[in-house]
């Protein structure tokens, strides 16, 4: 069995669909922070994990931190979250 690859939405196609990135704790894991993403509809459409998330887009400047984090986050949301 072969696991599908991951499409992943055009950015300007996210940014109409995603309302919220917040950040939370993960409810299964203490002292692990999560983001969850939100549509519009107030809906949870995926979540990232927080370190991973800051692993990959590397070192910034604690002021750029959000929106370097959004702007991933946005050209990461997978295509099936339109069928949310």
């Amino acid at each position: 069995m072969s696991e599908e690859e991951i499409r992943f939405l055009p950015y300007e196609e996210a940014l109409q669909i995603v309302a919220a990135i917040q950040e939370e704790e993960d409810i299964e894991r203490p002292d692990h922070r999560i983001l969850t993403v939100y549509n519009k509809d107030d809906r949870e459409i995926c979540w990232f994990d927080f370190e991973e998330v800051l692993s990959e887009v590397g070192p910034v400047d604690k002021s750029e931190e959000k929106d370097v984090v959004s702007d991933y986050i946005l050209h990461h949301i997978p295509d099936w979250a339109l069928e949310i």
